[in-house]
């Protein structure tokens, strides 16, 4: 499956999880509610995906935490925040580069409108 076809089912997931949850709820419920969803579309899901950093040819031990990589393609990284700030994009996009994969999505489910609140990162472009 590509990237572009594991997005279409992310994004379902994340209507579908929105629809029934509804905004305000703290991102752990929603990543654990997403995963389970994504899960349930039959997508190979890994949660709170601790990667190594390699620095100056050395992995270090520190890592950061992915929410959610799917399919071991795409990275989900979830908010449930006020308003997404550049520094969010940027998060995502430094995890795209130290995994090596090509397409990440921040979504963010404190909103009124999910639709706009779905942001695709590729190459460091947002689409």
């Amino acid at each position: 499956m590509t990237e572009n076809e594991i997005s279409f089912y992310i994004r379902k997931s994340i209507f579908s999880v929105y629809n029934e949850l509804g905004p305000g709820l703290f991102e752990k419920v929603y990543e654990k509610v997403l995963a389970y969803e994504l899960a349930s579309n039959g997508l190979n899901i890994q949660t709170q995906v601790s990667i190594p950093i390699k620095f100056k040819g050395t992995i270090i031990d520190s890592s950061f935490i992915a929410d959610i990589i799917v399919e071991n393609k795409v990275i989900i990284e979830i908010k449930s925040i006020s308003e997404i700030n550049n520094i969010h994009h940027k998060q995502l996009l430094t995890y795209l580069k130290l995994t090596g994969l090509k397409l990440g999505i921040l979504v963010n489910f404190n909103t009124d409108y999910i639709d706009k609140s779905i942001i695709r990162k590729i190459n460091g472009i947002i689409t």
